[in-house]
């Protein structure tokens, strides 16, 4: 399946169980050998590997990772005394374990220590996070979304098999968001395949998230206690295989989030909030994807070897981190020009507030993305976020007026240019007279040479306007390498050509 998926927190303090990493899948945009504008390989001995990444990627991350419903699946088949899958362990595993409860004496929750992470971006006082409508009487009434039973039944049904050692007909749970939406349909089963959708890992991922983000600190023991909160007690009925205890867990999270949001507590911790975490953000595209491009992410491998199109795809973190060094807000404009599947337009729109633009050209990743922002206002309206605006637009996005003209508007444009020819690149950088003062134009390969100075001979050339940084990003921020690597930050300034022009006898 790839990217997103599988994303899991467990245990209080500075632990998690160890996920599957989160990917961005970015379709950087590439075009035929056409006089003046195409886009091959680089020709670094990297670039190949971009074609391939999206198979390699979730192979390498399925051998590191272990879910919920993996160790649920293991003791299970243990207990039917039926033979466990070999797994590989490239990394020193930790368990967490209980002390306290001679019940979870079999607990073998596989961890490592979570990131440290900061609010994905600075505190914005104009975002308004919470959704009035969510919350309102208008917010209960059914609406069209994917839910997971959706992935998990019909003609998908046979890839899965029924949770906790558990047989014959599949049985519903029903898992109720922060707002006043429907509640979502999950069928009790586990993947055949190490890589398939796990709906037990997303109902325990959901209830994680509210705990960390919704519920006020004087409701917080009934979720959040080590003995008898309802978290722990997931975790115990996970450790012990248990179905009934799982599902009274489950029935009480829901009883307990509908009295919070009833009585007006969830709304108005959310009203308090002027930002959204990061594993939030992850938590809320993870369901997006694989709900809409995981059961189709083999169309896309028509943009692998053999085509004039590559893959290049800039992780969740990495995202966050632009954000944040170009001080994006609620209030301003993001493009992402050659957005692929569209996942860090949507990621800017939830995770900044802030209208967000995306074009693309190529038609299997665009309808794809047109999939995702559907699933996308769906999936806010149940965790009861307003994002910013989102317009995904198809086509060449250096011939696409809507998109020629919010350029000339945008406060942060995002180009991942790794694998464009200098002829794309001085097109590109042709738009860029018509940006306004300030902008911030971000990219993996610098527009402007090294060393390149504003000289009487060179007066006329547009990348006079930018004053460049070069800034850093480390492992696991693209798909292409485990190593870090290094990006640009190009704000648009005249402030350098004025002063050399005024200089000139």
């Amino acid at each position: 399946m790839g990217f997103f998926d599988h994303l899991q927190k467990g245990g209080a303090g500075a632990f998690s169980l160890q996920p599957k990493k989160a990917q961005i899948r970015k379709v950087v945009q590439t075009r035929p050998a056409a006089p003046t504008r195409s886009v091959t390989q680089p020709s670094d001995t990297r670039s190949p590997r971009i074609q391939s990444s999206a198979e390699r990627n979730r192979k390498a991350r399925a051998l590191k990772s272990r879910s919920v419903s993996s160790d649920l699946e293991a003791r299970s088949a243990k207990r039917l005394s039926t033979p466990s899958r070999t797994r590989k362990r490239p990394t020193p595993e930790q368990r967490l374990s209980s002390d306290d409860d001679a019940s979870d004496s079999e607990a073998s929750f596989e961890v490592h220590k979570r990131a440290r992470t900061s609010a994905s971006a600075e505190p914005d006082p104009e975002r308004r996070l919470r959704s009035a409508k969510a919350f309102s009487e208008e917010g209960s009434r059914p609406f069209k979304m994917i839910h997971a039973a959706d992935i998990t039944s019909g003609q998908k049904s046979g890839k899965f098999k029924p949770a906790f050692g558990a047989e014959g007909k599949r049985k519903e749970i029903l898992l109720q968001y922060p707002s006043a939406s429907q509640q979502e349909r999950y069928d009790s089963v586990v993947p055949r395949e190490s890589d398939g959708f796990r709906p037990i890992d997303d109902i325990v991922q959901v209830i994680e998230t509210v705990c960390d983000n919704y519920i006020p600190s004087e409701e917080a023991g009934q979720f959040n206690d080590e003995t008898t909160g309802i978290r722990r007690r997931l975790r115990r009925a996970l450790a012990v295989t248990s179905e009934t205890q799982f599902r009274e867990a489950v029935d009480d999270y829901n009883k307990a989030i509908q009295r919070l949001r009833t009585n007006g507590s969830l709304a108005k911790h959310l009203d308090a909030k002027q930002g959204i975490g990061l594993p939030w953000v992850e938590r809320i595209l993870t369901q997006i994807y694989s709900r809409t491009v995981s059961p189709q992410v083999e169309s896309l491998r028509q943009y692998e070897n053999g085509t004039d199109n590559v893959y290049g795809e800039l992780l969740p973190r990495f995202i966050s981190t632009i954000f944040k060094e170009t001080k994006l807000k609620s209030g301003q404009v993001f493009v992402d020009l050659g957005s692929g599947v569209g996942n860090v337009v949507l990621q800017a729109a939830l995770e900044v507030g802030c209208e967000s633009w995306g074009c693309e050209m190529m038609s299997n990743a665009c309808d794809l993305a047109d999939l995702q922002q559907s699933e996308f206002k769906a999936r806010c309206r149940l965790w009861g976020i307003a994002p910013g605006k989102t317009h995904l637009v198809r086509g060449d996005f250096l011939e696409q007026e809507s998109i020629i003209s919010v350029l000339k508007r945008a406060d942060v444009v995002l180009i991942n240019n790794q694998a464009f020819t200098p002829q794309l690149n001085n097109e590109l950088i042709n738009h860029f007279l018509d940006m306004k003062e300030g902008c911030k134009i971000v990219s993996l390969k610098s527009f402007v040479p090294a060393g390149h100075k504003i000289q009487s001979r060179n007066l006329n050339s547009p990348i006079n306007l930018l004053k460049v940084q070069q800034k850093n990003y480390w492992s696991n921020n693209v798909s292409w390498t485990d190593v870090g690597g290094t990006y640009f930050i190009a704000t648009k300034d005249s402030s350098r050509l004025k002063a050399f022009i005024d200089d000139t006898p």
